[in-house]
């Protein structure tokens, strides 16, 4: 994001939210499925998965794209997430092949936002070097954002049509292909990323937050989550080994693992 004081509060709240969202569900998964705790049944309802969970998604991504409009060096940004993604990938490889622990990434939202981020950055290049203004690049972006999020819907139709690992990344369930942990397809995330860009050039043009003076006085009440919402990447990368690490210390201090 730009300076300091161009953040926008809420901005940092509702990605700090979803984060939080994010973490609860992934706490709830290794007690439930590593560490066989009862309960927990959320997980394996068709409401959370239909409902509760693409809420937290859409918070996160869209949220995302808004923020970009707000980046003073995009192509950094992108170039940065993406070598982090690239580095998971590699770590998560090594881990699995090395240890017999399965938790291969391919293509997760790192990976999703460095490419969605790039994207936008070629799409900035473009308008400026073009002189194309600015109402046409929002109506564009905004019909591909649709496009984008609706062909999430029916890219389904091509699953288990190939091999190739190309095209896990856009959705497609590939034949024969290995099982993957935190996947997320571009389809239909770019186009809620680019929807959030939108919105981000119009709504946020100043740079500058959109809540009134009088309730920004009381963010301090939201202060955690909004740390949380500044430092999403690393918080991101750390909090599942973390959490990991501190459930297993803790069942193995209660006897339950040997």
């Amino acid at each position: 994001m730009a300076a300091k004081k161009n953040r926008a509060p809420e901005l940092d709240f509702l990605r700090g939210f979803a984060l939080l969202l994010m973490f609860l569900q992934h706490v709830s998964y290794d007690l439930k499925y590593e560490f066989g705790m009862p309960g927990f049944n959320y997980l394996e309802s068709n409401w959370f998965w239909a409902f509760i969970h693409p809420s937290w998604l859409v918070i996160f991504v869209g949220v995302s794209g808004i923020c970009c409009t707000f980046s003073r060096n995009n192509l950094k940004r992108g170039l940065k997430l993406l070598a982090v993604a690239l580095g998971l990938t590699l770590g998560t490889y090594l881990i699995t092949r090395l240890t017999g622990v399965y938790c291969l990434i391919i293509f997760n939202v790192l990976a999703l936002l460095s490419l969605s981020i790039l994207l936008y950055t070629f799409v900035q290049f473009i308008e400026k070097k073009a002189g194309i203004r600015p109402e046409v690049v929002n109506v564009l972006l905004g019909a591909f954002g649709v496009y984008f999020t609706v062909l999430g819907g029916t890219i389904g139709y091509m699953d288990y049509s190939t091999e190739n690992l190309l095209f896990l990344p856009v959705g497609f369930a590939i034949k024969n292909s290995p099982n993957v942990a935190d996947y997320m397809n571009l389809f239909p995330w770019l186009g809620v990323f680019l929807t959030g860009c939108v919105i981000g050039r119009v709504c946020y043009a100043d740079k500058k937050s959109l809540l009134p003076e009088g309730i920004r006085k009381f963010h301090k009440i939201a202060a955690p989550v909004e740390f949380i919402g500044r430092h999403s990447l690393i918080i991101y990368l750390v909090h599942q080994p973390v959490v990991y690490a501190i459930l297993y210390l803790i069942f193995l201090v209660l006897g339950k693992i040997k």
